[in-house]
């Protein structure tokens, strides 16, 4: 048995605007995350950057099942996802992959923005 179901969604940021990041983070902090706080079936989810190069939503699911309606109901709107919107393109892969093991570390997982958002704003 293993300790999830993995789904990660790609982007590449290679043709994105200028601004693309900036708000990434915004719309990920102010209205994402509170989206997918209450999906059923959805372990956790991590959103993963890389300025110019990829943004990525990972996902970890409670069952095979879980991940395939998610992913099936993603596929069918992903061109028109508030992602694709911001980036100004459809996902480049959409793929499956299992999660082996979760270990949580003594600092455990934290919730919220990451070091590049100012909790000022």
């Amino acid at each position: 048995m293993n300790a999830g179901y993995g789904l990660a969604v790609r982007w590449s940021l290679e043709n994105a605007p200028e601004d693309a990041p900036d708000r990434l983070r915004e719309y990920v902090v102010g209205t994402s995350i509170a989206k997918f706080m209450f999906l059923d079936g959805l372990a956790f989810k991590v959103w993963r950057m890389r300025e110019g190069e990829w943004f990525e939503g990972t996902y970890v699911f409670d069952s095979e099942q879980e991940r395939k309606v998610f992913r099936e109901d993603f596929e069918a709107t992903a061109a028109e996802s508030k992602g694709s919107e911001l980036i100004g393109s459809s996902p480049i892969s959409i793929e499956d992959f299992e999660v082996v093991a979760i270990a949580e570390g003594p600092a455990g997982f934290r919730r919220g923005a990451g070091p590049h958002v100012d909790a000022h704003a």
